[in-house]
């Protein structure tokens, strides 16, 4: 099955031209100046649709340099083992706790492999708590060639855990691979990086994410037709937004 991928774009993958007269000299543009390529679709996958497949074993059936974005939302047991909280076997504790649990392995391997299935200058979207943007994300990067580029905080409008300041937020680290570059990738110039989104539905998945800042970082960093990748769908929040802006989904949750 091939990807019906539009190629509005140039066909080839190169830095944008420079005019004689300075015009084109400043770091934002709108335009973007990359392109997928279309590539055969694994069999035993569909686009578009919930696939059940462990995530790791999917990404291993993509091709190399093949995606401009993928999402990664890794379950891990990160501040609930550091902090405690004892509220695991209750309400959200009790549907976070028996989600399968990704050890620092599994995530760096996870890491390795996205790193490999993107194209030169595609992005990961990677969400993390407060703790590993404290402590640091190096360990998770090693072995790949990930530049950090950007942070954006989704405020949540819902409080949270702490046993201080209570948590309203989450983070995600934006990350891509070589060559680093805006100019010429990166389309939107208008999302903040504190982004304000509610979830509208109380009952969500425990790691249900905004569809509204997912669709606009998919429009600003793909073209129409694109190929979207999230290996550990959840909710498949990613499908929905990457649906809203005209580009194809492909992923997959363990739990389908």
């Amino acid at each position: 099955m091939k990807a019906h991928i539009s190629v509005s774009m140039m066909s080839k993958r190169k830095e944008a031209n420079i005019s004689p007269n300075g015009a084109d000299r400043s770091v934002f543009s709108r335009e973007r100046r990359i392109s997928s390529l279309p590539f055969e679709v694994p069999k035993g996958l569909k686009l578009n649709c919930r696939n059940k497949m462990d995530g790791l074993r999917f990404l291993k059936l993509l091709p190399d340099k093949a995606v401009p974005v993928v999402f990664f939302d890794p379950q891990y047991r990160g501040i609930l083992d550091k902090m405690k909280y004892g509220n695991e076997g209750k309400t959200r504790g009790k549907e976070r706790s028996e989600l399968p649990q990704m050890t620092e392995d599994v995530i760096q391997a996870f890491l390795r492999e996205t790193n490999r299935v993107l194209m030169p200058s595609g992005h990961l979207f990677l969400w993390v708590d407060k703790f590993h943007v404290c402590q640091g994300l190096s360990p998770w990067l090693a072995h790949t060639d990930f530049h950090l580029v950007d942070m954006i905080v989704w405020n949540k409008k819902r409080l949270g855990m702490g046993y201080r300041t209570r948590r309203v937020s989450e983070y995600l680290v934006v990350l891509q691979t070589k060559p680093k570059r805006a100019k010429g990738v990166w389309q939107l110039h208008d999302i903040p990086d504190v982004w304000d989104e509610k979830l509208p539905d109380k009952k969500a998945h425990v790691h249900a994410k905004p569809v509204g800042l997912q669709s606009s970082l998919v429009k600003s960093v793909s073209s129409e037709g694109d190929i979207i990748v999230d290996p550990a769908a959840g909710s498949f929040s990613v499908m929905l937004a990457a649906h809203e802006v005209g580009r194809h989904f492909l992923g997959c949750d363990i739990n389908g």
